[in-house]
């Protein structure tokens, strides 16, 4: 066996490892998905809480990855995630700031100082 034959093989399987990885990302991004579904209107749950109900304690950002990936009109209530210390996570001035904020209050969420009280909004749903 040549050099450039073992470096072909090396690729291709490089390549199916990535191929693989990326598929189990995705079908774990559907796990985020559905369980974000999950917290009723009303309440809200952290990117943290999120990644442990689905069995990945400590990647709160891999959450945060899901919910960026979401497909465009997908019914997941996304804007029911924020962050540990009760605030959303976008820039405050941003556009996709107001949109979450806009949306949480809608469901009469109250947001006092830039924050959410999630001893009284947070969703209790521990398994």
């Amino acid at each position: 066996m040549g050099k450039t034959y073992l470096a072909s093989v090396a690729i291709h399987v490089w390549y199916y490892s990535v191929k693989i990885i990326l598929a189990a990302s995705e079908t774990t991004y559907v796990l985020v998905w559905e369980m974000v579904r999950k917290i009723p209107k009303g309440k809200v749950a952290t990117y943290g809480q999120i990644a442990s109900l689905c069995g990945l304690p400590g990647h709160a950002r891999f959450v945060g990855y899901a919910l960026h990936n979401l497909p465009d009109g997908v019914p997941v209530p996304w804007q029911r995630v924020i962050n540990s210390q009760g605030k959303i996570s976008f820039p405050p001035n941003s556009n996709n700031f107001k949109r979450q904020k806009e949306l949480l209050e809608s469901e009469g969420i109250t947001i006092y100082k830039g924050k959410i009280d999630i001893k009284k909004y947070g969703w209790k749903r521990t398994t």
